[in-house]
């Protein structure tokens, strides 16, 4: 067994472009390794067999996983048609096969543009939802299947990239889609193949986004271990009050004792804030330093939400310390 001496004072976000075969909760460990710290955490689950941009939280971030885990999403997926499979991917069993050389480019087009909004989406058996405290894809290599409740996603923009072998039997498109956390991209190609009749699966999918993280800023696990090696970690983590996607509140430095302790932040504490904050809102505390110190509720202790913004009385308290 190696032991090592933990590093407490790496404290942020990398970006990580997750290479296909590795799981998630691999990438995790890689982190942990390489950094030599306990705390990491993911921010969204990747399949083993998908690559893609994996926000990876360590030390204190991991207490922000929560609220940076609902960003939206961007894919780049492959549809196929003409074939249904089990898994509703590639990798999966044939399940039916159709003649798809009839489907024509603007019935996809139409199809795939109607997806948009709010849509209701049955999950996958191969996905890592549970049922009665069995993940489904542990249940699916079992060969069972059980009923799943639709669920709402928001799909908020789909793009045709490229079309190939449209008058062949399995006519294939490449799309971008960006959508709500909790979207199986999977279902979104076996529902089009539904939809127009003849069948279909995903044959290719990369995330390309996740919130403010980007495949071209992704690093991959050789270039991290490069990093580390060479002792530039701090060029590649983002800090915490970076990747936040909440206002911020900027506080005075003799403050920040007060807030370690969960005391509430007022205004003679606060620098700046924003105009149009509201009541229960929930923001960032943040020093002079750029240092997120705390995750707050908004309160207005004059107790009438209708009162001119310049007659508010706004308090801040910190819900989640974070240093």
């Amino acid at each position: 067994m190696v032991y090592y001496m933990e590093h407490t004072d790496i404290n942020g976000v990398i970006n990580v472009l997750k290479p296909p075969g590795m799981t998630s909760h691999d990438v995790v460990n890689f982190i942990r390794r390489t950094l030599k710290t306990k705390k990491a955490g993911h921010t969204g689950t990747l399949d083993p067999g998908v690559a893609g941009v994996l926000p990876v939280c360590v030390g204190k971030a991991t207490k922000i996983i929560e609220y940076i885990s609902h960003d939206i999403k961007q894919y780049r997926a492959e549809l196929t048609l003409g074939r249904s499979t089990d898994t509703q991917d590639g990798f999966g069993e044939t399940i039916a096969e159709f003649d798809a050389s009839g489907i024509s480019l603007s019935s996809v087009t139409e199809a795939i543009n109607s997806l948009r909004g709010e849509i209701q989406q049955v999950p996958p058996m191969v996905s890592a939802l549970k049922f009665k405290g069995r993940k489904l894809y542990e249940l699916a290599r079992q060969g069972i299947e059980v009923e799943r409740e639709p669920r709402k996603v928001h799909i908020f923009e789909t793009r045709i990239i490229k079309c190939q072998d449209f008058g062949t039997p399995n006519p294939r498109m490449l799309f971008d889609v960006s959508c709500s956390k909790g979207t199986y991209v999977r279902t979104i190609c076996h529902d089009l193949g539904n939809s127009l009749g003849c069948g279909g699966y995903m044959s290719f999918l990369v995330r390309t986004g996740a919130g403010i993280f980007k495949i071209e800023e992704s690093l991959t696990v050789e270039e991290i271990t490069e990093v580390v090696e060479t002792g530039g970690l701090n060029e590649i983590m983002m800090s915490i009050s970076e990747v936040l996607p909440l206002k911020q509140i900027l506080v005075y430095d003799n403050v920040g004792k007060s807030i370690s302790h969960g005391n509430r932040v007022y205004t003679a504490g606060v620098i700046n804030m924003p105009e149009d904050l509201e009541e229960n809102q929930i923001v960032k505390l943040i020093n002079t330093q750029n240092q997120c110190l705390a995750i707050a509720k908004v309160i207005n202790e004059a107790n009438n939400a209708e009162t001119d913004i310049e007659h508010r009385k706004y308090v801040f308290q910190p819900i989640k310390v974070l240093f």
